[in-house]
């Protein structure tokens, strides 16, 4: 079945929801595109209708999207701090909904997300398109076949660059209500990978931040150490302030018998593939090992949205649902939690939001 979808928010990563649209137009329409700013929204009606002949209405209201458009969808594209509330209002109005990374700010919002997408029979995705990376892809596929034996660690490095312009060009950006900071801006797809490799099931989380050169009330330096429920132990390293611009987003994982790095801008490139026993799937991998997207977002969007019309159609859960996409944020929560603390924070029943934490909780003296 082709699905309709409406597109809420069209600022700066909406590019890729398009580019999906288009890359996908066998399955599925961009119906609707919504924002406040109206000017956006009727660019990237234009920009679909030269990609594939249609042009979607154009709303500035989404309440009035949800009453007015058929669409079978939404797509939440907006400010961090607004993704759990309007999608929250997309679920009550019956609508799948796949929202941008992160799904909420706190983990009331987010289970109240899972239970009612789940109590209305509706399909929840989250944006981790990371995960559809032909060589993270291969990564987990050598996982499920144990080759990596017995897992001992796993390290998420993201190494980037945010200027004070970036920050400036959308308030909201670096602020606790309305974001966070490089934990959860940049460095999420990243704890999404590490946790997703290293069994899923995470239980003390440390953490120290601090804000070091950008003028933002979160951090924009985080480190966090990681123990998960089978011993392995991950460790993450982000940061907004390399200079002279972005350097690495590298996700690397070790066993008894195996270790992998993948890395490049974007965690697309093969730099490490190394086991006891070789296999068919080295031979696709080797093939890997030059790839590199352009930009720090790559096209994972395209295979995220199919992969989750899929699951609307099939009545089954999106490689990214609402319950996995709860886990790399609440390792972040659980990062704040530690920084505010000063001690570990328990994975299983945090309870937690952005906005418990304080400009004084992160800024170095």
């Amino acid at each position: 079945m082709k699905l309709r979808f409406g597109l809420i928010g069209c600022g700066r990563i909406s590019k890729n929801h398009i580019a999906a649209a288009v890359a996908n137009r066998d399955i599925m329409e961009l119906a609707a595109v919504c924002d406040p700013v109206t000017e956006r929204a009727e660019k990237k009606a234009e920009d679909c209708l030269v990609a594939t002949g249609k042009r979607p209405a154009v709303f500035a209201d989404y309440h009035k999207m949800l009453k007015e458009a058929e669409v079978d969808c939404c797509s939440v594209a907006t400010e961090s701090g607004y993704h759990a509330h309007i999608a929250l209002d997309c679920i009550r109005s019956g609508k799948h909904t796949l929202v941008e990374k992160p799904m909420a700010l706190s983990t009331k919002d987010a289970e109240e997300m899972i239970s009612e997408a789940k109590a209305k029979g509706i399909t929840l995705g989250v944006c981790h398109q990371n995960r559809f990376n032909a060589p993270v892809q291969q990564l987990h596929m050598a996982l499920e076949n144990g080759r990596f034996g017995k897992l001992i660690s796993g390290s998420a490095r993201i190494l980037w660059n945010r200027t004070m312009p970036y920050y400036q060009q959308a308030p909201w950006r670096g602020t606790w209500a309305q974001d966070g900071g490089t934990l959860m801006n940049q460095c999420i797809h990243g704890i999404d990978l590490l946790q997703w490799s290293l069994g899923g099931e995470p239980d003390t989380v440390m953490a120290m931040t601090g804000n070091y050169l950008r003028d933002i009330e979160a951090e924009d330096f985080g480190a966090i150490l990681i123990r998960f429920k089978n011993g392995a132990v991950g460790t993450v390293e982000g940061t907004a302030c390399i200079y002279p611009k972005n350097l690495e987003e590298t996700l690397s994982v070790s066993g008894a018998t195996g270790t992998a790095v993948i890395g490049g801008l974007a965690v697309n490139h093969v730099e490490t593939w190394d086991f006891a026993s070789p296999a068919p799937q080295d031979t696709e991998v080797a093939k890997l090992a030059g790839t590199d997207p352009k930009d720090v977002y790559g096209s994972g969007h395209n295979a995220l949205y199919r992969n989750f019309i899929t699951a609307v159609n099939t009545h089954t859960e999106p490689l990214v649902s609402g319950t996995e996409g709860i886990k790399g944020l609440k390792i972040v929560l659980a990062a704040y939690k530690s920084q505010k603390t000063g001690l570990p924070a328990k994975y299983d029943g945090l309870e937690f939001s952005t906005t418990e934490m304080t400009q004084n909780d992160v800024k170095v003296k």
